[in-house]
């Protein structure tokens, strides 16, 4: 897999360091277990993958190609290139400025664009109907389109679907802007519908399976179907794909459901012609990090540290698998801690806590599962590190320590 240029101030020579030991003794990435930093009285269980995934630091070298290239230009994302504040932060402070927020509320005109503009797509993609309002303002996207390619294998999967007559159901978001880009393209080919969980799956299956009223289709998915959508005909044959940051779990299971639906529907043998099998659609990153979140909370810790932006699909549900074991935070960066307290967002009531006397008084020797999103720079899991560090007594130095793992 090819390398890209990410700004150095976006890189950790402690995680680097982790992370290339890691690889040359386990190059095909078949261990998931977790890489222990033991500092003596605090010891740091360190998730196998974790960090800037292959989208995001295409998407990161693309910006700034963009930045040193066109000086004298205005650069305009169409929204936040990636979910985290810190890498968003920077772009702002070299000169790019967003056109829309992640929700899709207008922060620019359109009608303030030229075509002497640069305008990037951010890694999530966008909808046709954006890019044909780009491309009539004489903007030219080919250059500067970020949009991940694993986003895009999702649509060419897609489109295969609807060019063979089945239903297109997307496990995402709905308002997240990949679930909007996916939807675009999926329903520019075949009838299209998103389900935001295996909830409102089990609501849909019911009323394929006739167990719900047609009228409860309209209740629970109204606003997320295609143009001339018609339940009683289109949900005869369908195919799953998913917003690539979901839990993939989540989504085996999704599809495996609908398969068992159509199955009951339809009779087992004839299940391909009312199935589509789409798990090749699954993001490799977002697996991997989560087989690594997996495999940390075997370990027993005292509690868990997940770095990243608060409005990140990917590093949010990192947090829901670790709070199924043990107390989690989920912090933006170091600003966040302190010896007393720790400044942490809820992702259920979506508000930002404080919990104080957060680091157990009773222990001689702390275990902290350390993880984060797929876009955090490691840079920030180092300063995490580093001030938890400063919390305990007596503890060995990294040089020591990353001897240790080596050998």
């Amino acid at each position: 897999m090819r390398s890209f240029e990410v700004p150095y101030r976006f890189k950790s020579d402690l995680i680097g360091k982790v992370k290339e030991m890691r690889k040359n003794v386990d190059p095909r990435k078949k261990d998931f277990s977790p890489s222990i930093l033991d500092f003596g009285t605090v010891r740091f269980h360190l998730a196998r993958h974790f960090g800037f995934c292959y989208g995001v630091e295409n998407a990161i070298e693309i910006a700034y190609q963009a930045i040193d290239k066109y000086p004298n230009k205005r650069i305009f994302f169409l929204s936040e290139m990636i979910h985290n504040p810190t890498v968003n932060t920077d772009l702002k402070a070299n000169g790019i400025n967003f056109i829309m927020t992640t929700k899709g509320e207008q922060l620019v005109p359109w009608e303030s664009l030229t075509s002497d503009d640069v305008i990037l797509i951010p890694a999530f993609g966008t909808t046709l109907a954006i890019k044909e309002k780009l491309k009539g303002l004489g903007v030219l996207l080919t250059e500067y389109d970020t949009t991940c390619p694993f986003v895009v294998k999702v649509w060419n999967r897609a489109e295969k679907l609807g060019e063979k007559d089945f239903t297109i159901i997307i496990h995402g978001k709905p308002s997240h802007e990949e679930t909007r880009a996916t939807f675009s393209h999926s329903a520019n080919t075949g009838q299209s519908i998103v389900v935001k969980d295996m909830e409102e799956s089990i609501v849909l299956g019911e009323i394929i399976l006739g167990k719900r009223p047609m009228s409860d289709f309209e209740k629970y998915f109204q606003g997320r179907t295609s143009k001339g959508f018609l339940p009683e005909k289109h949900l005869k044959k369908v195919g799953v794909v998913n917003q690539t940051t979901m839990l993939a779990e989540d989504t085996r299971a999704i599809a495996d459901y609908f398969k068992n639906t159509m199955a009951i529907v339809y009779d087992l043998e004839n299940i391909k012609t009312h199935f589509a099998d789409t798990r090749d659609t699954l993001c490799y990153a977002t697996n991997d990090n989560q087989q690594a979140t997996y495999a940390l909370l075997e370990k027993k810790a005292d509690f868990a540290i997940v770095v990243g932006g608060y409005n990140s699909s990917n590093t949010t549900h990192l947090v829901e698998l670790c709070e199924q074991k043990l107390p989690t935070y989920f912090i933006e960066g170091p600003e966040c801690l302190s010896a007393t307290e720790i400044k942490h967002f809820d992702i259920h009531k979506h508000e930002e806590k404080h919990t104080k006397n957060y680091l157990p008084t009773d222990k001689e020797v702390f275990d902290i599962i350390l993880t984060s999103g797929a876009s955090c720079p490691d840079a920030l899991v180092e300063e995490v590190l580093q001030k938890l560090l400063m919390y305990f007594d007596n503890t060995k130095s990294i040089e020591a320590v990353l001897e240790e793992i080596n050998h």
